[in-house]
C-alpha cells in the first residue's frame, strides 16, 4: 500500500495511527483482554469471569473464553491491547475509552450504560467491545455482562462456522447422499467419506491425524424400535465402533449427558460424553455427540455419531463445527 516514493509514504503516514503503522492483531479469538482501571476490576472481577468464562463440557470443563485483565495505564497495555478481542470498561472521560470511541464518529449519540463494538482501534483485524458506563457508576457494567456474553458467544459461533467452510461447502455430496441414501449432510470440501452397507463415515484428519481428527458417522435401523433410551444408544454406538471404526473406543459411564433435542424441525435424542481407548491401548480420548432422529416416512431411526480427537487443543471451536454438521442433517420425506 505504501511502496511508492518516500514523499508519498510520509504524506500517507502522517497520522499517529494509520494503516501503514498500525500492527496486525494477534492472539486467539477466544482470548479476551479486559481493559479497565484496577479499582474497577477489583469490584467486577468475579462477575466478569463468571459471565465470560462459562464452561463447556468436552473432555473436561473447558472455558469458552479465557479472560485476562490489564490496566490501560500499565506497561503491559501496549502489547495486550493489540489482541484480536479486547473488552474495555469505563466512561467517556477516560483516555482508552476515548481512543476506542473515535472509531465510531458520526454514529448515534452515546447513551450509557451500553455496549458498543468497534474495529481496528489498536491493531488491524481487531474487534474492541466497549462497556460504556457513566463516570463513577461502575456497577452499571454488571447489567451489561449477560448480553455481552450472548453477543460474544454468538459471534464466536459464527466465526467457527465460517472458518470450517473456508474450503467451501460440499453441496454436490449433500445432493448425492440424498439421492443415494435418503439422507444428507452439509460438510466442508475437505472431508473424505466412505460407505459400507448402511454405515456412512465422513472424516477430516487434516493436517495430521495425530493432532486432529473430526469424524461424523451416520447409520440407521429399520423398523423404528420402541422408545429406546440412553443405554440403547450407547450399546448401538459400541456395536458401530466395533464394526466400522479404525480403532476401539470405550465410553465411561461417568459424565454422560443425555437429553431431548432437535435436528432441524425434527425431534432428536442427544447423548454427549467422552470416548477413550481401552486400557492397555495408546492413551487417547475425546468428546463425542450422538444424536438419534426418527424419519417415519422411511421407517428409519438414524444414529449420528460425531467425535473429536484434538489432544492439547481447545475443543470448543471443533465441537461447534461438529454440531453445525449434525444440525444440517435431513432425511427424505
Amino acid at each position: 500500500m505504501c511502496k511508492q516514493s518516500p514523499l508519498l509514504i510520509a504524506m500517507a503516514c502522517i497520522p499517529l495511527v494509520t494503516a501503514c503503522e498500525k500492527p496486525g492483531a494477534w492472539g486467539d479469538v477466544n482470548a479476551l483482554i479486559i481493559g479497565s482501571q484496577p479499582e474497577v476490576w477489583t469490584a467486577l472481577e468475579e462477575s466478569v469471569e463468571s459471565a465470560l468464562e462459562p464452561r463447556v463440557y468436552t473432555v473436561r470443563d473447558e472455558k469458552t473464553f479465557r479472560v485476562t485483565h490489564v490496566d490501560p495505564a500499565s506497561g503491559d497495555w501496549g502489547n495486550l491491547s493489540r489482541f484480536v478481542q479486547v473488552v474495555v470498561i469505563g466512561s467517556e472521560d477516560e483516555t482508552f475509552i476515548q481512543e476506542a470511541l473515535e472509531r465510531r464518529r458520526g454514529e448515534e449519540p452515546l447513551a450509557p450504560p451500553q455496549i458498543l463494538q468497534v474495529h481496528d482501534v489498536w491493531a488491524r483485524g481487531q474487534q474492541v467491545t466497549v462497556l460504556l458506563v457513566q463516570p463513577g457508576e461502575w456497577d452499571q457494567a454488571l447489567e451489561l455482562l449477560d448480553p455481552l456474553q450472548s453477543i460474544l458467544d454468538e459471534q464466536y459461533r459464527q466465526w467457527a462456522r465460517n472458518r470450517m467452510f473456508l474450503s467451501g461447502a460440499d453441496t454436490a455430496l449433500q445432493r448425492g447422499l440424498m439421492a443415494e441414501a435418503g439422507f444428507s449432510l452439509l460438510l466442508p470440501d475437505v472431508y473424505q467419506w466412505e460407505a459400507r452397507d448402511s454405515v456412512y463415515r465422513f472424516r477430516n484428519d487434516n493436517p495430521d491425524p495425530s493432532e486432529l481428527i473430526r469424524e461424523v458417522v451416520v447409520t440407521w435401523r429399520s423398523p423404528i424400535p420402541d422408545v429406546p433410551g440412553r443405554e440403547f444408544f450407547l450399546e448401538w454406538r459400541a456395536d458401530l465402533v466395533a464394526e466400522a471404526y479404525n480403532f476401539p473406543q470405550v465410553v465411561p459411564v461417568d459424565g454422560i449427558l443425555a437429553s431431548p433435542g432437535t435436528v432441524g424441525d425434527r425431534e432428536a435424542y442427544q447423548v454427549q460424553g467422552i470416548w477413550e481407548n481401552p486400557p492397555g491401548e495408546f492413551p487417547a480420548a475425546g468428546p463425542f455427540i450422538l444424536r438419534a432422529v426418527e424419519c417415519p416416512s422411511q421407517d428409519r431411526l438414524y444414529l449420528l455419531d460425531a467425535w473429536l480427537y484434538a489432544p492439547g487443543k481447545d475443543k470448543y471451536e471443533y465441537m461447534l463445527q461438529l454440531e453445525t454438521i449434525l444440525n444440517s442433517f435431513k432425511c427424505a420425506d
